[in-house]
C-alpha cells in the first residue's frame, strides 16, 4: 500500500473526527469495549507477546534495531510508547490528535534498508515506519493480544463482542492513517488476516529480532531477573508455538503455568477500580469532573518500575 503521508494522515484524522460524539471522551469513550476490555492492568500480561509478534515482522524489527534505543533505554521506550497509546485511547480528542501527529512525525524519520535476506524479504528491501502494511500488522498484534489476554483471564468471549471490539479499534487505526481498505470489518476478517500472516514467510525472526526479544526479558544480563523469567514464560505460553521457538523462549514450568491459572482466578474477583490502568481511571475521573487520583499516579510509578525489574 505504500507509505502513509502526512496528507493521508490528516484526511484520516478529519474523517475520524466526524465520528466522535463527545471530544472530551476521546475517540472511543467509556461505553466502548476498547475501554472495557483494554482498560485494566491485566492487558500487560500480553506486552511481551505483542512486542515479539511485531519483532517477527522484518520491517518492524529493522526499524527498531536501527533507530531505537531499546537495548539501552528499555524503560524510557516503555514509558514513551504507552504514554502515546494511552493518550490516543483514553485522552480527549485533541490529546489523541496531538499524539497521532507526533508519532507520525517520528516515524517519518525512521527508514532504511533491510540488511539481510529473511523470509520473503530480500536484502536491500526498503523499510519505513509509516509503511501502511507494517502499521496494519502492528495494529493487528495489539488488538489480537488484548483478546488473547482477556480470554485467558475471563474465558471465551462471544463472537459478537469480538466483532464489535475489532471494528471499534479501527478508530485507533485511523490515528496512524492506516487505509480503511486494510482494516477488518469483523473478527473473522481479523482472524483470517492473522492466520495468513502467521502462516506466511512475511514473518521471520532474524538474529537481531531474537536478540532484542531476549533482551526484553533480561536474558542479556549476567543473571536473568526473576520477573524477566516469569515474563518470558508467560509470553511463551501466549505466542504461537513456532514463534516462541524461533525467539528461543523457554517455556513455562509447571509451577508457573499453575500460578497463571491461580492468578486469573484471583484477578477476576478484584474490584475493577483497583486494577484500572492509570490513564483509564484518570479519564473516567476527568469525565466526572474530578482530577487525577493519587492511586493512579502510584500505579503508574509501579508499572514503570516493573519494566526496570523485568529487563534487569
Amino acid at each position: 500500500m505504500g507509505i502513509v503521508t502526512r496528507e493521508q494522515l490528516e484526511r484520516s484524522l478529519a474523517d475520524l473526527c466526524t465520528h466522535v460524539g463527545d471530544p472530551r471522551a476521546g475517540i472511543l469513550g467509556p461505553q466502548s469495549l476498547a475501554w472495557q476490555l483494554g482498560g485494566d492492568l491485566g492487558v500487560f500480561l500480553g506486552g511481551g507477546r505483542a512486542a515479539l509478534l511485531q519483532l517477527a515482522h522484518p520491517m518492524v524489527a529493522h526499524a527498531i534495531d536501527h533507530h531505537s534505543r531499546t537495548r539501552t533505554d528499555v524503560v524510557g521506550r516503555f514509558q514513551r510508547t504507552f504514554r502515546h497509546v494511552f493518550s490516543m485511547v483514553f485522552g480527549e480528542l485533541d490529546d489523541a490528535l496531538i499524539a497521532a501527529r507526533r508519532v507520525h512525525a517520528i516515524h517519518m524519520r525512521v527508514h532504511g534498508e533491510i540488511s539481510e535476506t529473511i523470509g520473503s524479504w530480500r536484502a536491500g528491501t526498503r523499510y519505513h515506519a509509516n509503511d501502511a502494511d507494517a502499521l496494519r500488522w502492528v495494529h493487528a498484534t495489539l488488538a489480537d493480544t488484548t483478546i488473547v489476554v482477556r480470554e485467558h483471564l475471563d474465558g471465551a468471549l462471544p463472537i459478537s463482542i469480538k466483532d464489535r471490539y475489532i471494528v471499534e479499534l479501527n478508530r485507533f487505526a485511523a490515528l496512524f492513517g492506516i487505509p480503511r481498505e486494510l482494516l477488518p470489518s469483523s473478527w473473522s476478517d481479523h482472524a483470517s488476516y492473522m492466520e495468513s500472516m502467521l502462516g506466511s514467510d512475511r514473518l521471520a525472526v532474524s538474529a537481531s529480532a531474537r536478540e532484542m526479544g531476549q533482551f526484553l526479558f533480561g536474558r542479556g544480563a549476567a543473571i536473568q531477573p526473576p520477573l524477566g523469567r516469569i515474563a518470558e514464560a508467560v509470553s511463551a505460553s501466549l505466542l504461537p508455538p513456532h514463534l516462541a521457538t524461533a525467539f528461543g523462549l523457554r517455556g513455562a514450568p509447571i509451577r508457573v503455568r499453575g500460578g497463571l491459572g491461580a492468578f486469573a482466578a484471583v484477578y477476576g474477583r478484584l474490584p475493577r477500580g483497583l486494577v484500572a490502568i492509570p490513564a483509564h481511571a484518570d479519564a473516567r475521573n476527568r469525565l466526572a469532573g474530578k482530577g487525577p487520583s493519587r492511586l493512579s499516579a502510584w500505579t503508574e510509578r509501579q508499572l514503570f518500575g516493573l519494566a526496570t525489574r523485568v529487563a534487569g
